[in-house]
């Protein structure tokens, strides 16, 4: 299990996330610890529970101390009656242990993927926010979270996997409509770094008949991934590599608008989904006509109208035919769904 909050903390720090990590996961009502200001200790409970997220039973605390005292008395907040959180611990445990022993002979990158599927597959975004969605008891328990509780849920079945991961995190930003902060994974994969956002992935492609998983942000590194995801406000490895994202794996990052068209041709032909990421230059209004052009010309011959989706800061298209000669519809999607207000 990687503790990668941990490690970047000083000694006195350290004391205090191990005191409070014993403590709760003992179900203690008051845990005594060495004493630092009020901002440092929300922040080593914070991070605790980032590098933990198979703790979902604790979401918030008090605390109090006598002036001349070097300790404090941590009280922490469960989410449940003790018996309760019992009940949950064996039900989670179970539930991840199963799932894990699926995929134990897999590649690292198959791992993953496997990870990352069962997100897409099995939670549904939560936009109510019900305490739980913030918890792996939401993603894993009742098939629905939000960012924070699946970005939890994948650290957990990586851990389970044996695969490096963490929890990165990054602020909102009003000014752009995004209330709240947002959290995803980065993963370790053949000894590089990776950004892995499955809720983004997770709202894509969902809002008509076609259902098929996206890997828009699978394995980004971190000058794609920021084009739509705020600066991140906790320290994280530098993601510099992506030659093992997704699309670029499997051979579905193009650079030639033949190969669209050729590969469109082949989607009209054989009615199913096509999606691919444009690599051959910046994906300008321009240069989306053109694509846009040779995707309709792919359905005329085959007399179908196309139906595509733009994720257009990722430079992605997923585009499927219809049968009937109807309006071409093309829709510019937001991966950030359920972030914004």
């Amino acid at each position: 299990m990687e503790e990668f909050y941990y490690q970047k903390m000083d000694r006195q720090k350290q004391a205090v996330y191990h005191g409070m990590l014993q403590g709760v996961l003992q179900l203690a009502d008051q845990i005594q610890l060495p004493r630092v200001d009020g901002k440092e200790l929300y922040d080593i409970f914070f991070q605790m529970r980032l590098d933990h997220p198979e703790i979902f039973w604790v979401v918030g605390f008090s605390w109090k101390y006598y002036p001349d005292s070097p300790n404090l008395i941590f009280v922490p907040e469960y989410l449940f009656e003790k018996g309760k959180i019992k009940e949950h611990q064996i039900a989670l445990t179970s539930r991840v242990e199963k799932l894990a022993r699926q995929a134990q002979g897999l590649s690292e990158w198959e791992k993953e993927k496997y990870v990352h599927d069962f997100i897409c597959k099995n939670v549904r975004y939560d936009k109510l926010k019900k305490p739980y969605s913030h918890e792996i008891i939401g993603p894993l328990g009742q098939g629905v979270g939000v960012c924070e509780g699946i970005a939890k849920a994948v650290k957990v079945l990586c851990d389970a996997l044996g695969l490096w991961c963490m929890i990165a995190i990054c602020g909102n930003n009003p000014e752009k409509g995004i209330k709240y902060r947002h959290t995803w994974n980065i993963v370790r994969v053949g000894g590089v770094y990776y950004h892995l956002d499955a809720t983004f992935d997770n709202t894509l492609g969902k809002s008509d008949q076609v259902q098929d998983i996206r890997y828009d942000y699978f394995n980004l590194d971190d000058k794609s991934i920021f084009r739509d995801h705020e600066p991140l406000i906790a320290p994280a490895p530098h993601c510099t590599e992506h030659e093992h994202f997704y699309y670029k794996e499997k051979k579905l990052s193009f650079t030639k608008q033949e190969d669209v068209y050729k590969r469109s041709l082949q989607a009209a032909k054989k009615g199913k989904t096509l999606t691919f990421h444009w690599r051959g230059g910046y994906l300008t209004r321009e240069v989306l006509k053109e694509l846009l052009d040779l995707i309709r010309k792919a359905g005329e011959e085959r007399k179908k109208t196309p139906v595509v989706n733009v994720n257009w800061p990722q430079a992605v298209l997923s585009l499927h035919y219809i049968e009937e000669q109807a309006q071409e519809c093309i829709t510019m999607e937001d991966a950030n769904e359920g972030e914004k207000e």
